[in-house]
């Protein structure tokens, strides 16, 4: 229904216009996300600006856009509210030092280690977190000043914009791509509801945004232990949650665009610009998927998008903030109504039944962890259901064929990876007390894989030593010789024919 997979190359026409979409757009999110924080919207709106404006510039992945998200603020609702705004400041300073470490250790490139399953339920999970993240704006506050649901001829009107909002994103760019059709969306609209003088909820109904400059200050908390050991805890929470959500988008913006980041760089890029937004008043951040894709389908492709995304973002706090604050919220409700069909992987729906169940298991585990808790215990809890299905899996694969040659000896055939899952069904698989004297162990069509193999393809050599019995291990690495107790006399070392492989584990390190 709408096309993502536009053009690999940066345009600059094209990246200012959608940096100037996607600002708009940042707007309620970032006052939004500084609310459930429980902190004033200039802090998420600086963090905005900072974290947009230098992950942009030294970012791994031009097009991607960053600033205060949900995924973040969540995290931060306990601490502002037990220690303050300036423990806040100084927990995202520290937030990006750990960032900036794992980008050096390059840590980056353990996103690959995510399954496609995984990647699926996080889309899907955070296209369900936008979702009813909107839902919020249909709300209003009733005498009593409590927030009740919109009815009547107020919710007509929102339903209506919204639906007209949705209807130019998808249709103008038939008539035209010179211009965004998100940013032509949010223009029309707000000029209809100025002209007709409809009575609908404005961005400066949930916040003024206007401001100054963001300020230099070192965070007004006491440097002792006690202090980092109230903000270490956070910090790490916050600086994994951080990088596992950019560096996911990372991953989904590089399947749309056809093209590669470089998640090392995003790494200290994402330090970087937390640690800086720490001294300057702002929440801290990290990528947000809806921004991106807003980009992305906007046309964004290089820096230059992210850049004016932030740079537009500071001038409608210095100098246009009441223009702005004129926008109706459901111009952008309808964007980010665009942003979640676009983000959301239908085709998952349709091959549920046709991929392995494990599979499909995780994909609905992710996506539903994701709106349940947040997206690093998603991320983490699915990777680790997908390693134990993984390794369970490859563990009824390994096969021993037992046979005997012409000189008498028992042959055993060894199929299939040998590692911790594996080696209690390979162990049971021999039988020394029925063999012959001379026993031959084939590893031509086997892999040894870690340290825990070593051990039982030792304790197999223990169980015919003490028997008295002579076993000859054929096909096995070098590394396997060196790691090798029981056995090590035992390998048949033949230079030409022996694999070449490694062996996890920290004997040899």
């Amino acid at each position: 229904m709408f096309e993502l997979h536009a053009s690999k190359v940066s345009n600059l026409k094209n990246d200012v216009l959608s940096g100037l979409t996607v600002a708009l757009a940042l707007v309620p999110e970032a006052v939004a996300f500084a609310f459930v924080a429980g902190v004033e919207p200039l802090v998420g709106l600086y963090a905005a600006f900072i974290v947009g404006l230098i992950t942009s510039i030294f970012g791994g992945r031009p097009g991607m856009i960053s600033g205060a998200t949900g995924a973040m603020a969540v995290v931060m609702v306990s601490l502002v509210a037990i220690h303050g705004v300036e423990y806040l400041f100084a927990t995202v300073v520290l937030t990006g030092l750990i960032q900036i470490m794992a980008g050096i250790f390059k840590l980056g490139k353990f996103i690959r280690l995510v399954p496609h399953p995984v990647m699926l339920g996080f889309v899907n999970g955070l296209a369900i977190v936008i979702f009813l993240a909107q839902l919020g704006q249909f709300k209003v506050t009733n005498a009593a000043g409590e927030l009740e649901w919109m009815q009547g001829t107020p919710l007509f009107i929102m339903a209506g914009l919204i639906l007209l909002t949705m209807a130019i994103i998808h249709y103008f760019p038939k008539l035209t791509k010179a211009v965004p059709s998100t940013l032509v969306a949010i223009v029309a609209v707000s000029l209809l509801v100025f002209a007709i003088g409809l009575d609908t909820k404005l961005v400066g109904d949930v916040a003024s945004i206007a401001g100054g400059l963001p300020s230099f200050s070192i965070p007004e908390v006491p440097f002792s232990f006690e202090t980092f050991k109230i903000i270490l805890p956070f910090s790490l929470v916050l600086a994994a949650i951080g990088l596992i959500e950019s560096l996911l988008t990372l991953t989904l913006i590089d399947e749309l665009t056809g093209t590669r980041g470089r998640s090392n760089k995003e790494c200290i890029a994402q330090g970087a610009a937390n640690t800086v937004t720490g001294f300057f008043g702002g929440m801290g951040g990290c990528a947000m998927i809806g921004q991106s894709m807003i980009n992305v389908n906007s046309g964004g492709r290089g820096r230059a998008s992210g850049i004016t995304a932030a740079l537009a973002l500071l001038g409608f706090i210095l100098f246009a903030s009441g223009l702005i604050e004129e926008i109706p919220l459901a111009a952008l409700v309808g964007v980010m109504f665009i942003v979640v069909i676009g983000t959301f992987e239908w085709s998952s729906l349709r091959i549920l039944g046709k991929v392995p169940k494990a599979d499909a298991f995780v994909i609905i585990l992710v996506s539903g962890v994701t709106v349940y808790s947040d997206l690093a215990v998603a991320v983490i809890v699915g990777v680790i259901v997908s390693a134990l299905v993984f390794a369970w899996e490859h563990a009824k694969h390994i096969l021993v064929h037992r046979s005997v040659n012409e000189e008498g000896s028992t042959v055993y055939e060894v199929n299939g990876p040998i590692f911790f899952g594996s080696i209690a069904n390979f162990l049971e698989q021999f039988t020394p007390e029925d063999d012959s004297d001379d026993v031959i162990v084939e590893f031509k069509n086997a892999r040894v894989v870690d340290h825990s193999a070593i051990e039982a393809i030792d304790t197999l050599a223990e169980r015919y030593l003490s028997r008295n019995k002579t076993m000859h291990l054929k096909h096995l690495n070098k590394e396997c010789k060196e790691l090798l107790h029981k056995a090590d006399k035992l390998v048949e070392l033949n230079i030409i024919e022996d694999p070449d492989y490694h062996i996890v584990s920290d004997k040899l390190a």
